[in-house]
């Protein structure tokens, strides 16, 4: 991220005037990508192809009482 930047996807991407404010906070470049709403149906599907391997990384949350 530090030598190329943050890479904004999804629909929060394409709000006006986002990704100069996110480039204002952090100091960093801030790109959309090409087709943001397209990339992240991609991203979930290469995530489903790999369940298995999620799975064992998951993290959980207890309820608190």
């Amino acid at each position: 991220i530090m030598d190329r930047g943050i890479i904004m996807t999804g629909g929060g991407s394409l709000l006006r005037g986002l990704e100069n404010l996110v480039q204002a906070e952090t100091g960093m470049p801030v790109h959309i990508a090409e087709e943001p709403l397209l990339s992240v149906v991609r991203g979930t599907g290469k995530a489903l192809e790999e369940i298995e391997t999620l799975r064992k990384v998951q993290v959980t949350t207890k309820k608190l009482a």
